[in-house]
């Protein structure tokens, strides 16, 4: 299946994209758990290797995958936020016709992607039951993240070009709390699994630490690695001797999450 808009017709991005999902869906004989990918690119553009290797891995583990075409700069928020919700509540209006498991919904994002992946996570709402439109009525609140070397806080440790594509130089400090998630946390955050590394020069590690101490804080199950050596960027880091196990933990804990069968792709 081809990629669809997300919104109703005419939505576009200042740059005419158009906000989309493109579905990677697997044959079987039972609805299945979904994730959607947020690619990362510092809310400048979305990084190619972070989307499509990305939903073929979750194929293989036996997910159905979706990846997020969000509205990046000069798009500011809540525009990246809205369309992080949009796609959430359309794949569950539309489970029945994708096989998917409306009560298994997760997310997945990377670096900027994983910012908001976890905004998305900590900034959910049950849906309009009174809206017109039926996608809006569904809840936006993923089942569960996996967060990979994320961007979590516009504070201290922030990814400064994340900060200013998304909110401008001059935000407000109320604003960047509300979207720093580490303070954003509730005993309802979804499940999350997260990982890094030590030394990422981009991204600091202190990011997944600290959303990690206030999942635990609120007794959130989380599951977090981190790797002593690894640039920022490795995807699903195949080739890197010690973080390329990253997607064999994760498979195993979204098992252990009730979400991994092992099917085949559709053919096309």
């Amino acid at each position: 299946m081809n990629k669809f808009p997300i919104w109703p017709e005419g939505t576009v991005s200042d740059q005419g994209e158009i906000p989309a999902l493109t579905p990677y869906l697997l044959q079987s004989d039972k609805p299945l758990a979904a994730v959607i990918v947020f690619p990362g690119g510092g809310y400048e553009y979305r990084a190619d290797h972070e989307g499509h290797p990305v939903a073929e891995w979750l194929n293989d583990i036996g997910l159905h995958a979706f990846v997020l075409d969000y509205r990046v700069a000069p798009n500011r928020h809540p525009i990246p936020l809205n369309d992080a919700k949009r796609a959430i509540r359309t794949v569950r209006s539309r489970a029945a016709e994708f096989g998917i498991d409306p009560s298994r919904v997760g997310i997945l994002g990377f670096s900027a992607g994983g910012h908001l992946a976890s905004t998305a996570g900590t900034h959910y709402d049950a849906g309009d039951t009174a809206n017109v439109d039926p996608i809006e009525r569904e809840s936006s609140r993923p089942d569960l993240m996996v967060l990979c070397y994320p961007v979590i806080s516009l504070g201290e440790y922030r990814h400064h070009g994340s900060l200013v594509n998304l909110l401008g130089e001059d935000a407000p400090q109320e604003l960047r709390d509300s979207l720093s998630s580490e303070l954003q946390v509730t005993a309802d955050t979804p499940p999350t699994f997260l990982w890094h590394t030590a030394n990422d020069e981009a991204v600091p590690v202190q990011n997944s630490l600290m959303f990690s101490q206030a999942l635990s804080a609120y007794g959130v199950p989380f599951e977090l690695h981190v790797y002593e050596q690894g640039k920022h960027g490795l995807g699903l880091a195949y080739d890197h001797p010690e973080a390329h196990t990253w997607t064999l933990n994760c498979g195993n804990w979204l098992n252990r999450r009730g979400f991994v069968e092992e099917l085949s792709p559709v053919e096309e």
